[in-house]
């Protein structure tokens, strides 16, 4: 199927360093939807400039040779071995390719990498301003741990935690 015009098809890839530039755009344009909101690589998300170099594992989402989305994961390292986590991080999509499912693609990717690394809960935490997010998380059975934290940031970030049992595979 070939998508309507206003639509580009996509691709999920494997981010490369080089993409950082595109990602910092990205991640820049969807925090200035927000009111107080800004991204301030060099003091608080550094990782970002070498992403690829930086994360266990990052994607980007590309469309007509652009990135529009992206998801990368991390483990939880605050919990025990037995009780490991895996860490859902960054998921950002441009405005053109929300709507279409991406972001339940996304989630999904990741929560195949998590269990093929053999982890069986996932766990996120989402900046408490971002409510359409939080109902596609819960939407796709993840439930909220009644958990928030404040992140002492440049634009005064309180994030609420959310968990998922994975079934296995």
């Amino acid at each position: 199927m070939v998508p309507p015009p206003d639509r580009p098809a996509a691709q999920l890839r494997e981010a490369r360093d080089s993409d950082s530039a595109a990602i910092i755009d990205l991640i820049a344009r969807v925090y200035a939807e927000y009111p107080n909101c800004f991204l301030d690589v060099d003091a608080e998300e550094p990782g970002l400039r070498t992403p690829a170099s930086s994360f266990p594992g990052f994607w980007v989402v590309e469309a007509e040779a652009e990135v529009r989305g992206c998801i990368t994961c991390g483990h939880g390292l605050d919990a025990p071995a037995a009780d490991a986590r895996f860490e859902l991080k960054k998921l950002y999509l441009d405005p053109q390719l929300r709507g279409q499912g991406w972001g339940r693609r996304l989630i999904e990717h990741i929560e195949a990498v998590a269990r093929e690394r053999g982890f069986r809960v996932i766990e996120l935490w989402s900046d408490s301003r971002f409510q359409t997010a939080h109902q596609v998380y819960l939407a796709l059975g993840y439930r909220s741990s009644g958990r928030s934290r404040s992140l002492n940031d440049i634009s005064d970030t309180v994030e609420y935690h959310f968990l998922k049992e994975l079934a296995p595979a």
